[in-house]
């Protein structure tokens, strides 16, 4: 394979703000105008106590620099996720369509240096491709490292300062993730890969594991997402967790009929969060092969959809919570734990709080994994598909109450107009609707052609997680309403997939799963729309071309974590121009829907910051999306600046020079990636 690095001098002073690198303990935030993680410390809370910006003059952000990507790889990247780190005045990231790693001067945003992997076949054949979400970073206090996963699924160390391989590291500063994980991996094809940056804590490097949309996995066997850590000097191998655990290790048993033996995925795609005092990993684990048909799986399958938390010297398991039982929902557990001491009763508490897919914020004791407040066993409905493996139950926690909309009911469709709402009730008699853990249904032209899930695969929390405000306890957290049309089919080719059900829709010929950030496919039959792996996932519901369900669509909600309470909820996000401009609500006032999408936000020590998802028509006719601020004690919005493409990575923040900063990537629709500093104008 070939590799490149260019280091470019630069004259600029660049400020040291740091004497030395010390790990951020728990829920401390960003340490000393810098930004060492991707989640802003090891405890994820993506907040920095900075406050040069502010309510008074957010408005007056202008742009203080702009990085393009387009020059980093033979396409474009529109899918720019990077949550960028700052150390030292330099700015790490990694980007463009081959996963490109950058150093940029802080202050300006100059290149200082670029390492790229050309991976060939193997990159072409990744499940996990473009740019990913960023880089990880070591020091000693004498040596820096910057550490990142290529789309092929290799660890890569990095001098910090020039961007060479670390040659005493792994094989001449590269190991192979496809090899010593206790199972054959195919090296060209084997279905493996990772979005996520690894985490460093101490010097052990974690690494987890992502594959293949799986609606309609080719086998029911497939190659299993275990963890690893390994030495951050050597890249020697110091332990590994078995996400399926084999004969004699605890949960074996709650695969039946064998099917831990072959069964697949149960990876950590997500970020992975860790607590260096307690020596403690916390491992938020998505769900086994496939997606929303378990019938080769039967049982409660530990450890999919599970929360583990494991020795970080050892990787031993501590303890668990699985959040589903048996999924067949696509519920993966999508973004890193927030780790949070918290008041309960007057006590002071280590607590863990895990945003969903399924709009609840689950919260734990993280030393022992008990939850704190009651979070019980209630039954749920079983479905139609022959050979399925039903759970009887789900875990539904008591508080914090959900932060989004859950299930589909006639009160929850959209209801502007008697019209509309006469419109969604008739659409939707053709489909299985009900609450929260719906199950698919076999898809039938004559007969119930699906089921409408809400929040669905993409709805509530995804990747990009909460951010957490160690001052007032406070999780903020962005969620989307949206539903899912969860349809099986019986595999109309044994070539496509060995399963005996497949996602898809009568009528309607299945397509396998493809990699994130491959080409885009041809534009889906009429009428039907297709998932972000480019999926065919049923019938496009909508009403007069707007959304099924009511608003808000995209929204940011404030929960107390020493109640369990919702402190306030904001639509996030102006109107979408197909809303303001539709025909059907012609003379009606809409107030603010908010916006679609998956984004994160940054909590700062007065401000919570968001930027919008998609595209929309400005006041002035301008195209683009707006960064936003919002007063962090009660929603009401502070400010807001232009940008010319959405939000499509996670908002950080520093302090250089004495001035702060603002970074988001931005990306989508045809607008390649870029990432965008704002400051306020100099006094």
């Amino acid at each position: 394979m070939r590799t490149h690095s260019r280091w470019i001098s630069w004259s600029a002073p660049i400020v040291c703000l740091l004497l030395a690198n010390v790990p951020a303990s728990a829920q401390s935030g960003a340490k000393n105008g810098e930004w060492l993680t991707y989640g802003g410390d090891l405890a994820s809370t993506r907040y920095s106590p900075l406050d040069q910006i502010k309510a008074d003059n957010f408005n007056k952000l202008e742009v203080a620099w702009r990085f393009k990507t387009d020059s980093l790889a033979p396409r474009p990247e529109f899918q720019f996720e990077s949550t960028p780190l700052v150390v030292h005045g330099v700015l790490y990231t990694t980007a463009g369509a081959r996963r490109s790693v950058v150093a940029l001067d802080a202050a300006t945003g100059a290149m200082l240096w670029t390492h790229g992997e050309s991976e060939e076949s193997r990159g072409d054949n990744a499940p996990r491709q473009l740019s990913g979400h960023g880089v990880a970073y070591w020091t000693d206090g004498k040596e820096e490292r910057i550490l990142y996963v290529t789309p092929g699924y290799r660890l890569i160390a990095l001098n910090a300062k020039t961007g060479a391989k670390i040659s005493t590291f792994g094989m001449d500063g590269v190991v192979d993730l496809k090899e010593n994980d206790d199972q054959e991996i195919d090296l060209i094809h084997g279905d493996i890969g990772l979005h996520s940056t690894p985490v460093v804590a101490k010097n052990v490097v974690i690494v987890g594991a992502a594959h293949l949309t799986g609606g309609v996995p080719k086998s029911r066997k497939n190659v299993k997402g275990y963890v690893r850590g390994f030495d951050v000097r050597t890249g020697k191998r110091l332990w590994i967790f078995h996400t399926i655990p084999l004969p004699g290790e605890f949960g074996n048993d709650t695969w039946q009929k064998d099917s831990w033996s072959y069964t697949g995925n149960t990876g950590v795609w997500g970020q992975i969060s860790v607590d260096e005092d307690l020596g403690l990993v916390y491992l938020p684990v998505e769900l086994p092969t496939g997606d929303y048909f378990g019938g080769d799986r039967p049982g409660n399958g530990l450890f999919g959809e599970s929360i583990v938390a494991v020795d970080l010297q050892t990787g031993k398991r501590k303890w668990h919570y699985q959040l589903v039982h048996h999924g067949l929902w696509d519920m993966d557990i999508p973004c890193a734990p927030i780790l949070a001491d918290i008041t309960v009763n007057g006590r002071t508490v280590k607590a863990l709080a895990q945003p969903t897919k399924q709009s609840f914020l689950y919260v734990f004791n993280r030393e022992t994994g008990e939850p704190i407040w009651p979070i019980v066993e209630r039954p749920v409905p079983k479905g139609d598909v022959p050979g399925e493996w039903y759970s009887p139950t789900q875990p539904f926690p008591t508080k914090p109450p959900a932060f989004d909309n859950q299930g589909v009911t006639k009160d929850s469709l959209i209801n502007f107009t008697p019209e509309l709402r006469a419109e969604a009730e008739k659409l939707v008699e053709k489909y299985r609707i009900g609450p929260l853990f719906t199950p698919p249904s076999v898809s039938k032209a004559d007969g119930t052609l699906a089921s409408i899930t809400s929040p669905g695969s993409t709805g509530g929390a995804n990747w990009p997680g909460g951010s957490y405000d160690p001052a007032t306890h406070t999780v903020y957290v962005f969620s989307q309403t949206a539903i899912a049309t969860l349809g099986l089919v019986p595999t109309p080719d044994p070539n496509l997939s060995d399963m005996e059900y497949v996602q898809g829709t009568a009528g309607v010929v299945p397509r396998p799963g493809r990699p994130m950030g491959a080409a885009p496919l041809p534009a889906p039959p009429a009428g039907v729309t297709r998932d972000p792996a480019g999926e065919v996932v049923g019938p496009g519901l909508t009403v007069e071309g707007l959304p099924l369900l009511k608003p808000p669509y995209g929204r940011i909600t404030a929960i107390n974590l020493d109640k369990g309470e919702i402190v306030w909820q904001i639509a996030h996000g102006e109107t979408p121009d197909n809303v303001r401009n539709s025909p059907a609500l012609k003379g009606l006032t809409i107030p603010r829907t908010g916006r679609a999408g998956i984004i994160g936000v940054l909590t700062t020590k007065t401000l919570v910051i968001a930027g919008e998802a998609g595209f929309f028509t400005t006041p002035s006719g301008a195209r683009g999306a707006m960064l936003r601020a919002y007063d962090k004690a009660t929603g009401s919005e502070v400010g807001a600046v232009y940008m010319p493409a959405p939000q499509s990575g996670s908002p950080m923040t520093y302090m250089l020079n004495g001035q702060q900063y603002i970074v988001v990537a931005i990306s989508g629709n045809n607008y390649p990636g870029e990432l965008v500093a704002f400051r306020l104008p100099p006094a």
